[in-house]
């Protein structure tokens, strides 16, 4: 994968893109104005822990499942700041990490009758899309943890 260096230019092209496409995104699926910005925001970090923990070279698959678990609980946070669902916040904020160059080669070999290649990009999407699930299904049981013990906290203190 072909992904800009860590530096600081870097950084901030990836950061500006993935704030710009996540909230295009958003724009696109038609979120509320008042949403846009807490999903762009979401998106990039997502985005930027990816690429992080990507260049730390701990694997593409850790570097998704982080991603997806800062874009879920991001979005947990967002919507209880703006008081909106985290349906509005979760799916703009994964639009950076979907494997879409991965789905492209899978197809194209696949329609050039080079199956072992195709098949090889098909396992590897398959592996990030359970990676991504995996995220945020560790994100939303994070967040209905943490509010499960401050109820009971703050039940015990009344």
């Amino acid at each position: 994968m072909n992904i800009l260096p860590i530096t600081g230019d870097g950084l901030l092209i990836h950061f500006l893109f993935s704030y710009i496409a996540t909230m295009g995104f958003g724009i696109l699926i038609n979120i509320p104005h008042n949403a846009l910005l807490g999903c762009g925001a979401v998106g990039s970090l997502g985005w930027m822990t990816y690429i992080l923990i990507f260049h730390a070279h701990l694997g593409t698959m850790l570097a998704n499942l982080s991603g997806a678990l800062v874009v879920g609980l991001g979005a947990a946070i967002m919507a209880r700041a703006k008081k909106m669902p985290m349906i509005l916040f979760n799916v703009p904020g994964m639009v950076p990490l979907v494997p879409g160059s991965q789905s492209y080669k899978a197809i194209y070999n696949f329609a050039f009758g080079r199956n072992s290649i195709a098949l090889h990009y098909l396992v590897q999407v398959a592996m990030i899309a359970g990676a991504i699930a995996m995220g945020f299904f560790l994100a939303e049981m994070i967040t209905r943890m943490y509010y499960r013990i401050k109820g009971s906290v703050k039940n015990k203190a009344i």
